[in-house]
């Protein structure tokens, strides 16, 4: 029998305070999107593309036209206050704000003393987010312990760099051997330091795991290629060298920092060690293997770049489908956004297997996002106007949803009693929005088409989708239950959120 879903629509009737529930056959969510999608389009080309499109939301409330204040947003224990910029003549006499109006982000803080701002930026790379909270007492004592080992380990290398570069001949000077072996500490603690620098990506490496444990195995290659080039300039030995060092630790946090969560996936029960321990065991005596072979190969003397060449894909293509092999049971963007998309298209979640076959692994800096999560009031809305046109829809939820003409991306605010629930709500809301506006991006266009041979221009703000915001509301208020249902069932994991929002918050109190 095919699985059947229930959309709640209001009664006939002004007054009427009963909802009917219309029960929608197997892709349920699929023809409901579908059908708002054609009513939303058919508005929006019922309307005319002019000032005219303002709706009468926009009127100023009482608090914002007595000081112009929008809302209050929190980042990292700071606050801001958004304001409608007095400059920009953006409140008029009779209460309402005009389209082309401006706000402005005004702190409600004085700035930190410098050794406080210093201390801040410190311990952003040497404790985890969220300390103490986030970790155990013992995580100190730990720590400590830990940083006084290699503290003496580190001066140790000094002498034992020195020996060993003496011990093999490098010159029988004085003068030489302290000099090259000056020259290779220095490279290791540019690599040292690039591995510190780098770990304070911190929970990132929880929320893209397969993603930035591909790239670390891209920077691990980059890094070898570097060390080989340094026989082809050996008088930028020192520079190359502290560059590849760099990115192969980086390379190595990102290893490291990936390989118990991958190793945890697959145990069963309390045996995390002991997968770990024979999962280590199988890499080393892969490595011996391959160190083995290519001293054999190496006394052909083969072509350095064809051999580096080869082993690289070898080594790329190995680590591609390694990663890609990991199932994972958590929601991260990737993996939510696989789930999301096959929902509204089908009305079905795919299976742990099926979802994580589709993640996309590699993810270059210059991608595209198309949906931002904890975003900054500053980046999701252009003007003072389309924020209270938009405001009444979300009064209920702990979070706004906006699309972005300018960026061309859909923004997911939160509120500072957004938990983890409403972060993932926030999220499809924001999936199901912009499945609105890939839809109606073809209208739009053919509409600027049409226009292109007249005067007559007009820029994009965030209530021109209002209608697609409005149609979104409706289908997540219907459909977000039935994917979560629809998600455990499939074996997904929905009470954490790996989805990595921002930072920012909207608050509820308006200062007096």
């Amino acid at each position: 029998m095919a699985p059947v879903m229930g959309l709640k629509r209001p009664a006939a009737g002004a007054g009427a305070a009963v909802a009917q529930t219309v029960t929608l056959p197997a892709p349920a969510v699929r023809d409901a999107v579908r059908a708002a999608v054609r009513d939303a389009e058919a508005t929006a080309q019922a309307t005319a593309p002019s000032a005219a499109r303002v709706p009468a939301a926009a009127a100023v409330p009482a608090e914002i036209a007595r000081d112009g204040v929008l809302c209050l947003e929190e980042v990292d224990g700071r606050r801001w206050s958004y304001v409608v910029d007095a400059a920009g003549a953006s409140v008029k006499a009779k209460g309402r704000a005009s389209v082309g109006a401006a706000f402005k982000a005004v702190p409600l803080q004085s700035p930190l003393p410098p050794v406080e701002e210093i201390m801040s930026f410190i311990r952003s790379y040497v404790v985890p987010e969220g300390f103490p909270h986030s970790v155990t007492p013992s995580y100190v004592p730990y720590m400590s312990w830990r940083a006084l080992k290699h503290f003496f380990g580190g001066a140790m290398g000094v002498f034992t760099t020195r020996t060993l570069l003496n011990s093999v001949g490098v010159s029988q000077s004085k003068a030489v051997p302290g000099a090259v072996a000056i020259n290779w500490i220095l490279k290791d603690g540019a690599g040292r330091v690039g591995k510190m620098l780098f770990a304070r990506q911190g929970k990132k490496f929880d929320y893209d795991l397969k993603q930035l444990r591909f790239s670390g195995d891209l920077l691990m290659e980059l890094g070898a290629g570097i060390e080989l080039a340094t026989a082809a300039f050996p008088q930028l030995f020192l520079p190359m060298a502290c560059i590849a060092n760099v990115v192969k630790n980086v390379a190595a946090v990102t290893s490291t920092s990936t390989r118990t969560p991958i190793y945890k996936a697959y145990a069963k029960g309390e045996n995390i060690g002991d997968v770990t321990a024979k999962g280590e065991s199988v890499g080393n005596i892969a490595d011996l293997l391959g160190t083995g072979l290519s001293i054999l190969i190496s006394k052909s003397n083969p072509s350095l770049v064809t051999s580096f060449a080869f082993l690289s894909c070898g080594y790329l293509l190995s680590s591609y489908h390694e990663v890609r092999s990991v199932v994972l049971n958590t929601l991260n963007r990737a993996r939510f956004t696989v789930a999301v998309d096959s929902f509204i298209k089908t009305g079905y979640v795919p299976t742990l297997k099926d979802g994580n076959s589709q993640e996309t692994v590699f993810n270059p800096p210059w991608r595209h996002e198309p949906v931002a999560i904890g975003s900054r009031f500053g980046e999701a809305f252009q003007e003072p106007a389309s924020f209270i046109a938009i405001k009444p829809l979300f009064e209920d939820e702990r979070y706004i949803v906006t699309y972005n003409p300018t960026k061309d991306k859909v923004y997911a605010l939160l509120k500072d009693q957004a938990k983890p629930d409403d972060i993932l709500k926030a999220a499809f809301h924001a999936h199901v929005l912009l499945h609105f506006i890939n839809a109606s991006h073809a209208n739009l266009n053919a509409r600027r088409r049409m226009n292109s041979n007249r005067s007559y221009q007009h820029n994009p703000v965030n209530m021109d989708f209002l209608p697609h915001i409005e149609e979104s509301c409706k289908i997540v208020m219907s459909s977000y239950g039935v994917f979560k249902k629809k998600a455990r069932e499939q074996g997904w994991i929905m009470s954490e959120s790996l989805l990595n929002p921002g930072r920012a918050r909207l608050c509820g109190v308006v200062p007096q």
